[in-house]
């Protein structure tokens, strides 16, 4: 499902039979956070927003966190008063866990040199207080896997794709797994925008073989909402915070802050004791 008018309403169910529910899950994505365009009180407005109406158990966060840092023109002030930000942002969430991917944008690539603590993706783990590039935890007997596309033409390096392929192996026989990746793994926003992973074919074949554990993958980047099925996974790519970049919209889009036919906003999710999941999007207003 992607781009529906209707979309305050979207809902996929990977199972028409509900079972107990034992995980509600706030998913934020591509914030880009930044100084300008009120950004910091929208964004916390949102926050509070959510904690609010849906009262989530934790929050995942696809990345993207702020605004740039990829680019060659980025200077040092820049990148630590862009975090600085994000950092008071967060504050609205001290009483949650939050649980973090890499996005493209979060990375500073033009420091001095490779050896400066700000260089990196290590420098982005540290300031999102992650444990690792990619990782996994488990709650509730729902086990959740972070990834980092954030490789050669977007995909899991060799290293990554072989853990992967472990935590896969150990998690036990029909126990439900999530995955989150900040690029779209399958669906229809590549076709539409690209910027999906380019070993979708190869990660497809590992979801089959556990096709009895992996349930949903959770995606951001094209800051569009699109609910795809696939082999029994569900691969939603649920918007941006941002929207149009905190902007007021592309010229095609139906409402203030659009990107093409998809308003700002963020996804819930309810995680069942069987395995059952849903994913909402939801249009937020700032």
């Amino acid at each position: 499902m992607a781009g529906n008018s209707n979309i305050a309403a979207a809902e996929v169910t990977a199972k028409a039979k509900k079972s107990k529910l034992v995980l509600k899950v706030a998913h934020i994505t591509d914030v880009h956070i930044a100084e300008g365009s009120n950004a910091p009180e929208r964004f916390k407005s949102c926050l509070k927003q959510i904690i609010a109406k849906e009262k989530p158990d934790f929050f995942l966060n696809g990345g993207d966190s702020i605004m740039d840092a990829s680019y060659d023109n980025v200077k040092q002030d820049q990148v630590i008063k862009l975090w600085s930000i994000w950092d008071d942002c967060i504050k609205e969430l001290k009483d949650y866990e939050v649980h973090s991917c890499i996005g493209n944008h979060d990375s500073w690539w033009a420091a001095p040199n490779k050896s400066d603590e700000m260089y990196g993706k290590d420098y982005v783990v540290k300031r999102l207080g992650i444990p690792n590039r990619y990782y996994s935890f488990t709650k509730k007997n729902w086990h959740f896997i972070i990834l980092d596309g954030n490789n050669s033409n977007i995909s899991l390096d060799e290293e990554q794709f072989k853990w992967l392929e472990d935590e896969l192996e150990k998690i036990p026989a029909a126990e439900p797994t999530l995955l989150m990746s900040h690029f779209p793994i399958l669906g229809t926003t590549e076709v539409l925008v690209g910027g999906g992973h380019s070993d979708c074919k190869k990660l497809k074949n590992l979801f089959y073989k556990h096709r009895d554990k992996v349930k949903i993958c959770l995606s951001g980047h094209n800051h569009l909402s699109d609910h795809t099925q696939y082999n029994d996974v569900l691969y939603c790519c649920n918007g941006a915070m941002s929207g149009f970049w905190w902007g007021k919209g592309d010229a095609e889009s139906a409402g203030p802050g659009y990107y093409l036919e998809t308003p700002p906003g963020y996804a819930m999710l309810e995680l069942y004791e069987d395995g059952t999941v849903e994913n909402k999007y939801i249009p937020h207003t700032f």
